[in-house]
């Protein structure tokens, strides 16, 4: 029986803040890059911020598929609650570091803390929503993403100001998150199962030999990756990449990096939301069609941002990339509940974080190296488009079960 779709959206809204905040903890770092490299001169080298930037992910990648195994046998309410707190206390932290070693460690301890926080929201949205709003929530949710990353894209300027600085950003908002971490693991519920859904609690070796053994999930963990490697890119070196090669001071660029990127990103996901769940009542693979139509967009996307002679071509295909990723965000996990059971969501959902964020932060690392080689632009992101293409090949060959789960 559906859950009351107040009860289900509310879920959603308190969630929406502490998404917010998830992003907005990463994003800053990218926006402060020469500030914080500035005031701790052994950062030396973009091949080391890169290393760096992915020393986060490969910590957040490995643990994502255990924060998700937790929350699929335990509760996903203090799972999320537990996961800001801890963030929000390394967020703090993270403004007192003075090396290059305790920058590394504080980004290693915030991998730990987010690594749970994803899979078991996404997984609660899923277990609130059936499929007629499943796409919009997971899409409202995602919106909150985007807005943490426009925020941390404002960080320049924030570090700019002598009334704050970098080091005082990172304390003020971590003492925020963990404020709210209080009232949140009080009004926040987990949705109750159906007495027709019994839950076997499969071990996590038998877990995962049940995914790896679904094609379709594993091909859903290819879509997912592919074009997350140019994402991560786009999210965390553009606002370098736009101030290098357009002259622009380190708050601007980090404005032009994130603003409107992120705020077609919010209409694609409205729109790729309302689209794939309205697609879903017609077919089994509507969402799949939409979650294909999305990653179609970011083809041009990459080589237009490769390629852009001026800011405003930059930033036109910054919007086309925006817009594309937002409909395929939205849904990713509504595909993921109609190719496992819900018992396995969470899980699902981390051991995809594991190999896309693996991928992502050697993409960071990669791309600080090629950077400091002098690789031009057009050729990386006119690889990160060939990915594109495969992606979009590749999510039509998943075939949802014609058992479709709630």
């Amino acid at each position: 029986m559906p859950l009351p779709i107040r009860t289900a959206w509310f879920a959603v809204a308190l969630l929406w803040p502490v998404a917010l905040l998830n992003y907005l903890d990463r994003q800053l770092l990218a926006a402060m890059k020469f500030s914080v490299m500035a005031d701790i001169p052994d950062v030396a080298t973009d091949a080391n911020w890169g290393y760096m930037l992915g020393q986060f992910k490969w910590v957040y990648a490995v643990l994502s598929p255990i924060g998700g195994y937790i929350a699929d046998r335990f509760s996903r309410r203090l799972v999320v609650a537990a996961s800001l707190f801890a963030w929000s206390a390394v967020t703090w932290w993270t403004g007192h570091v003075e090396t290059y070693s305790d920058l590394l460690w504080a980004r290693t301890f915030m991998g730990v803390s987010e690594a749970f926080y994803i899979p078991a929201a996404l997984a609660l949205i899923a277990d609130y929503h059936t499929g007629a709003t499943r796409s919009r929530a997971v899409g409202v949710h995602q919106t909150a993403i985007y807005f943490g990353v426009i925020l941390g894209g404002f960080g320049g300027y924030a570090a700019d100001a002598p009334e704050l600085g970098w080091r005082t950003t990172f304390a003020v908002i971590g003492l925020v998150g963990i404020a709210y971490a209080l009232p949140l693991v009080v009004l926040l519920k987990d949705a109750p199962r159906p007495a027709a859904e019994p839950a076997p609690q499969l071990g996590p070796a038998a877990a995962l030999v049940e995914l790896v053994r679904n094609p379709s999930f594993i091909l859903l963990v290819l879509v997912f990756t592919l074009p997350a490697i140019a994402g991560w890119v786009v999210r965390d070196w553009m606002p370098a990449i736009l101030k290098d090669r357009f002259a622009l001071g380190q708050g601007a660029a980090g404005v032009n990096a994130t603003l409107f990127v992120n705020l077609a990103a919010l209409a694609g996901a409205f729109a790729g939301g309302w689209a794939a769940d309205r697609a879903a009542r017609r077919a089994l693979r509507g969402r799949v069609y939409v979650s294909a139509a999305g990653i179609a967009l970011l083809i041009p996307a990459l080589f237009g941002i490769g390629h852009a002679p001026t800011l405003g071509v930059a930033v036109a295909f910054l919007i086309l990339f925006g817009l594309g990723w937002g409909v395929f965000d939205a849904n990713n996990m509504p595909i993921l509940a109609q190719v496992v059971r819900p018992e396995l969501r969470a899980t699902g959902y981390g051991v995809m974080n594991l190999v896309s964020i693996s991928g992502g932060g050697f993409a960071d690392w990669g791309f600080g190296v090629l950077r400091d080689a002098r690789v031009p632009l057009d050729l990386i992101f006119g690889a990160f488009a060939g990915t594109a293409v495969l992606s979009v090949v590749l999510v039509l060959l998943v075939r949802p079960r014609q058992d479709v789960f709630r």
